[in-house]
């Protein structure tokens, strides 16, 4: 087979070919599954007289739209300049063109290439210093959470798999859930009481895609790292999709790249949802499957098929294995002393002479906040 023209990504039979059908079906926009280099959008846009975009470009106008918060917001722009500034040699077939200016200001001579190109820094270090603002509140609101005794638990899974809709149906709350990708960008928390009382955080997380671009990785890395923080990690896959393990694989690749080891994921529970999209015999399967696993629920986020369930499995796999300890405080640490009362750890309790002596049983977790009181 011959090799395509590196500056057209297609061989010339396959170009005629494909302007042909352009022409005939009066089709104005092409989207390419993959990455296309600025040379080769430009000489595309040029050869069919039409709009070319690639993966990471219509994964960018995707975000942008659904972008709601402040956050979300300057993730998407910082992304979007970091690829448009990639892209400038397509938006400017006159790069000889120079214009005089004053030394301070890039020097006589300084290309209009050149110009946009630093106006595009300097934008991408407004925006980074903007999101560290917010990145530096989220991290408060992340420390303060950590004092909370309520475990967090987060939805993680492929876009479009209904993650949202399941938030909502367990919280009541009203996330935007359609069927559209990247319908939540935005991370959303809220407070569930279990049926056995027990209080847990709820994490809704923006949803993941295959090769995600680079550019969105390191731009949305903030808002996935609410899912490092989880004490437990839910993954909701779209049972029906006919690429459903696909997609599992390429969430799993994706939360070891934000630092969650392969030995965790094997903790983390699936929910295999959609099931109303089967038919009978296959759900009937599946339901034998998830019946035989602690760490598996099928469900239906739309007819609520499998949410007590879901509760359930949430409220088993969330018991941590409490240890017994003696601790020493002295008469001068009143506050860590009211802080092991208040949340019922202490079984028994000594005056010495330095202070007390206490016997308390506690999870890891909470040893871990105590250590910050």
């Amino acid at each position: 087979m011959k090799k395509p023209q590196a500056g057209l990504l297609f061989g010339k039979g396959k170009l005629e070919e494909l302007q042909a059908t352009f022409v005939a079906e009066d089709i104005g926009l092409v989207i390419i599954d993959g990455p296309v280099t600025p040379i080769q959008q430009r000489n595309l846009e040029e050869k069919w007289g039409v709009k070319v975009m690639d993966r990471t470009g219509l994964i960018l106008e995707i975000f942008g739209d659904r972008a709601a918060t402040r956050e979300g917001v300057l993730q998407v722009d910082l992304a979007a300049l970091s690829y448009q500034k990639t892209r400038l040699v397509r938006s400017w077939t006159h790069l000889e063109r120079q214009r005089g200016g004053l030394s301070f200001v890039g020097g006589s001579g300084e290309s209009q290439l050149e110009s946009d190109r630093r106006a595009i820094d300097d934008a991408i270090v407004r925006l980074k210093r903007q999101l560290a603002k917010v990145v530096k509140t989220r991290t408060l609101h992340r420390d303060a959470r950590k004092k909370v005794p309520y475990p967090i638990v987060a939805l993680v899974g492929y876009t479009n798999t209904g993650k949202s809709t399941i938030f909502n149906k367990i919280t009541g709350a009203s996330v935007m859930a359609k069927d559209m990708l990247f319908a939540t960008l935005d991370p959303t928390m809220r407070a569930v009481k279990l049926p056995s009382g027990r209080d847990i955080i709820l994490s809704d997380t923006v949803g993941f895609i295959s090769d995600l671009p680079t550019e969105l990785v390191a731009a949305f890395r903030a808002t996935l790292e609410e899912v490092l923080d989880a004490d437990l990690i839910i993954h909701v896959r779209d049972i029906a999709h006919p690429e459903s393990d696909e997609q599992s694989k390429d969430v799993l690749e994706i939360l070891t790249k934000l630092g969650i080891e392969e030995t965790a994921q094997q903790s983390i529970l699936e929910v295999w949802n959609k099931v109303d999209m089967l038919d009978s015999e296959h759900i009937e399967q599946l339901d034998i499957v998830a019946a035989r696993s602690t760490k598996i629920v099928a469900t239906s986020a739309l007819t609520g098929k499998g949410m007590a369930d879901l509760l359930d499995m949430i409220e088993e796999n969330l018991v941590e294995p409490a240890v017994t300890e003696e601790i020493k405080l002295a008469f001068s640490e009143g506050k860590r002393r009211a802080w092991l009362f208040s949340h019922n750890v202490v079984d028994a309790e000594e005056q010495i002479d330095i202070g007390f002596k206490l016997t308390v049983t506690w999870t890891a977790k909470q040893a871990a906040q105590f250590q910050n009181v």
